[in-house]
């Protein structure tokens, strides 16, 4: 291809800093519909910059079947920290967030202090969570959450709108999964139950999670079907980076999920949608040991 625009350029680090994030091995496969939707660039950009990947020898295109990550680039890591640092302070912030000890609006300066980070990674983390439309720059200064923290009274409120919506999506008329879309899920399912579990992990955790959810609204072909769950993933998102049922529950989740994909795969959408439901039931009934629901 010709040489890459900067867009381009922009865009192909940004599928490798995510990969990165997700903890994405070689053989895992990527999807640019879901990327694009990650990043919040039309698909365009997206092929053009896994164009440049695959000729940099990252990723390979499979005919018919999607991308498949080939190889990460090393990082070097900031001298005050360690790799997943950021990662860390993320559900930290998540954990105070959703126990109320972070107020509406917080600055730079007092992430810094809180989580004992440097500048740059705080500029990382509160521009990833702006990408997540978790939170807002201030005019002038500062940040502010668009989101309150979940309010646990509307937890079996949620999970039973869920059970209504997300078990007949796969039952609409006009369902249909992209090309390659099954696999990439497969793959970063086995991916996750594959890695060793850290207090990290439950946030490529809960971005696998909230894609194949949102993944299976898209499929439906209904907007209004697509919208909600997306909302719903929104929504749900610090309280599920505050992740406090270990690394069982994580194997019960990915197992399910990849239940139902066999059965989409196999255009048994019946029984998907009945595993889709008994899914949630159990989901919508998990405590912590504090009876945190999750």
């Amino acid at each position: 291809m010709a040489n890459p625009t900067r867009l381009q350029r922009e865009i192909a680090e940004a599928i490798l800093q995510m990969a990165r994030d997700d903890g994405l091995e070689a053989g895992t496969w990527l999807n640019e519909n879901s990327t694009a939707k990650r990043l919040n660039v039309s698909r365009t950009p997206v092929r053009a910059a896994i164009d440049h990947l695959a000729e940099q020898g990252f990723v390979r295109r499979h005919s018919n079947k999607g991308v498949e990550l080939v190889a990460l680039p090393g990082v070097a890591s900031d001298a005050n920290a360690t790799p997943d640092a950021t990662e860390l302070a993320l559900v930290k912030l998540a954990h105070d967030r959703e126990a109320g000890l972070i107020a509406d609006e917080i600055s730079e300066m007092e992430v810094m202090r809180r989580y004992e980070l440097g500048r740059p990674e705080v500029q990382r983390l509160l521009a990833r969570l702006a990408d997540l439309g978790m939170i807002e720059r201030k005019p002038g200064y500062g940040w502010r959450f668009l989101l309150a923290p979940r309010d646990l009274s509307v937890h079996d409120e949620a999970y039973r709108f869920r059970q209504m919506i997300e078990p007949m999506a796969l039952l609409e008329p006009g369902f249909r999964v992209e090309p390659g879309w099954i696999d990439e899920m497969r793959s970063r399912h086995h991916e996750t139950l594959k890695r060793p579990w850290r207090d990290s992990s439950a946030i490529s955790f809960y971005e696998m999670n909230a894609d194949f959810h949102e993944g299976l609204a898209e499929a439906s072909g209904n907007r209004f079907i697509h919208a909600a769950i997306k909302r719903q993933n929104q929504l749900r998102r610090l309280s599920n980076y505050d992740w406090i049922f270990g690394f069982e529950r994580v194997e019960v989740n990915c197992t399910e999920h990849l239940q139902m994909l066999d059965y989409v795969e196999a255009g048994d959408r019946e029984v998907a949608s009945a595993l889709m439901r008994r899914h949630l039931q159990r989901a919508s009934l998990l405590r912590g040991p504090d009876g945190k629901p999750s």
